[in-house]
């Protein structure tokens, strides 16, 4: 659950986290919602972090209200097993819940997308959504679709999500190097 306390300066956050926060030390990166975020405070269970008016103007954390469940993700260490493709916490966009639909035991969801973002996503590669690593079930001209399993919809904020939600966007980072590649 988060508190947040805004200002000028940008917000505080400070969450209760305490399977995830355990060993986690002021210094630490640590993925909210898929915003890698710095731990200025660290108490236990309970993890502080500020994110400044440049993250939340690209981010969907300035839409976090008292209580919010959030993704909680610390960075991967060297030696860890990779679950899924890399992910930085370096949000690409924010996009948008189009729809959300039941299938079999899970469900799924087609997510409004811009063009910098969908330029990357191709059919049955990765996108992370709120800092969850997903493969992609469906690429049309204004977005893409993801089929989440029950277990993804029950450990992970996204089993939540509605028709109009906002959501944080961060396409491969291989299909950036690959692009960047190519152009030279």
């Amino acid at each position: 659950m988060v508190t947040v306390d805004g200002g000028e300066a940008g917000v505080r956050l400070e969450l209760e986290a305490p399977r995830t926060a355990e060993g986690a030390a002021v210094g630490d990166s640590v993925s909210i919602d898929g915003v890698c975020l710095t731990v200025v405070a660290a108490d236990g269970g309970r993890l502080t972090f500020e994110a400044v008016p440049e993250t939340l103007a690209r981010t969907s954390l300035a839409t976090l209200e008292q209580g919010s469940r959030v993704n909680l993700e610390p960075a991967l260490r060297a030696g860890d097993a990779l679950g899924g493709h890399y992910v930085q916490g370096h949000v690409d966009a924010v996009g948008t819940v189009r729809t959300v639909e039941p299938e079999g035991g899970g469900r799924r969801i087609w997510f409004d997308a811009s063009p910098e973002v969908l330029r990357y996503v191709v059919e049955k590669g990765s996108i992370a959504v709120q800092g969850t690593s997903l493969t992609v079930a469906g690429v049309d001209e204004s977005g893409f679709a993801v089929a989440l399993i029950p277990h993804t919809l029950e450990v992970t904020t996204l089993g939540a999500l509605e028709a109009g939600a906002s959501v944080n966007l961060e396409a491969d980072v291989l299909a950036k190097y690959v692009e960047n590649l190519l152009r030279r």
